[in-house]
């Protein structure tokens, strides 16, 4: 078994590009927008290991420019919340034994394929499915997300150094665990951040996560995830499912497992 310390330091916010005339972040952009606006995307569910389309599908369109489709979404119910419940207890176990370095390392490595591969994408899913212009999902898609996810890796790192004080002929010593259960994480219209940040912060310390996000924030939503699982997140921690508030409620709060 390897034994080490790992420290992260404290990280530099995300430099916000300008977008400005002529610079290539801009030009690649306007590629990523052409993009995404000419393709029309089938969204499933993500519950464990399985991509889940019922065929009960909601249209996705820019608040700006409503007769266009950006694509659809599949529309869950109680037993999908149920399935995404038994994913994330399936999965609770050897998440929470794999060491927090482990964890964090999947988080970081989404952080750097936002900034790189995927600024462009998730940027241009904010900007046409909640009428963002190029600055504001810029600060909100990609510097604020990559910061959540950095900056909660580092001072993850700060509370688990955190331990009492011994006194004479005693050592005092504290460890940290998961919540036990699962943690539903349901997030809000306006900003991918939010989004993005509520579920991985749980997952970080070792939880399990039902995600649901706001309907017209699941283009961007859905984007996170596949980054997610291309980080590396194992099957079963963040579980995305797209059902509305009351059912999601009446089967999460009443779970004898609800965290």
């Amino acid at each position: 078994m390897a034994i080490g310390t790992f420290s992260y330091p404290l990280p530099a916010n995300e430099p916000v590009l300008s977008y400005g005339p002529g610079s290539k972040e801009k030009e690649a952009l306007k590629a990523t927008l052409k993009k995404l606006k000419a393709e029309e995307i089938d969204v499933p569910m993500y519950i464990g290991g399985e991509e889940v389309r019922t065929g009960k599908k909601t249209s996705m369109h820019p608040p700006h420019e409503i007769k266009h489709t950006l694509g659809y979404f599949h529309n869950g119910d109680e037993s999908h919340v149920r399935q995404a419940i038994d994913a994330a207890l399936a999965a609770k176990q050897a998440w929470a034994d794999m060491s927090w370095e482990s964890r964090a390392g999947i988080f970081l490595k989404a952080a750097d394929l936002i900034a790189t591969k995927y600024r462009t994408y998730m940027n241009g899913t904010t900007m046409l499915a909640q009428s963002k212009n190029a600055y504001q999902a810029e600060i909100d898609a990609a510097c604020e997300l990559i910061d959540f996810l950095k900056f909660n890796v580092h001072f993850l790192s700060e509370i688990y150094k955190q331990q009492p004080v011994s006194g004479p002929g005693m050592h005092n010593r504290m460890e940290y665990r998961p919540l036990e259960g699962f943690v539903l994480a349901v997030t809000p219209f306006n900003f991918t951040a939010i989004g993005g940040n509520l579920p991985t912060s749980a997952a970080m310390c070792g939880n399990v996560v039902v995600w649901k996000p706001a309907n017209t924030q699941v283009y961007s939503a859905q984007m996170f995830m596949r980054i997610l699982k291309e980080a590396g997140l194992p099957d079963g921690v963040i579980n995305l499912v797209y059902v509305d508030g009351p059912t999601l409620g009446k089967v999460c709060f009443s779970h004898k497992e609800f965290a």
